[in-house]
């Protein structure tokens, strides 16, 4: 059980959440569990809608967000986010279970996602203490400047929804990932 609310329908959210909701269930049609807690606080949710889309409209292609969000779950022990990018992963950026495995390994099968996925992972394992080296190794796979600027800032989002997640406990509404073997 969640231990901040889940809000049971976009009428139930506060007024200014309200907006924010709508169009997500534009989108997806549907709104998940983590934009329901979310719109507890209508500050919270805009921001992470509006860096959300910010990001969407950059230089990474969906399917790179995608596996780099499986990777920063993983190693957040994230449940409810592996869950939902797992899915999401799947059904829209039509990545296979492989790729979805090796994300969750912090690496890719494609070799220019490989090197996003490996930096974004290291991001957040040596909590932004990357070495030259490092992001030499992005420059080197064909990343730019602005590119890297943007892992950094998907590491920055998805850790936030993992911690939301986290303290709140939100509960999983997306197919349930599996835990991967050791």
């Amino acid at each position: 059980m969640s231990r901040i609310a889940t809000l049971a329908s976009i009428d139930a959210a506060p007024a200014t959440s309200r907006p924010f909701l709508d169009t997500v269930e534009k989108q997806l049609g549907v709104v998940p569990n983590l934009f329901r807690v979310a719109a507890n606080s209508p500050a919270a949710l805009e921001g992470y809608l509006a860096m959300s889309g910010a990001l969407a409209k950059g230089a990474l292609p969906a399917a790179t967000r995608e596996r780099i969000a499986l990777a920063v779950a993983q190693i957040n022990d994230c449940h409810y986010c592996l869950s939902a990018h797992a899915y999401l992963g799947k059904n829209l950026a039509k990545l296979s279970e492989a790729e979805i495995a090796a994300n969750r390994h912090g690496g890719s099968l494609d070799p220019k996602a490989d090197a996003a996925v490996r930096f974004a992972a290291k991001v957040v394992r040596e909590r932004g203490h990357v070495s030259d080296a490092d992001v030499q190794a992005m420059r080197t796979a064909g990343y730019d400047d602005a590119q890297i600027v943007e892992v950094v800032q998907h590491v920055a989002l998805n850790t936030w929804t993992n911690y939301l997640n986290e303290v709140a406990r939100t509960e999983i509404d997306f197919p349930v990932a599996q835990a991967m073997a050791a």
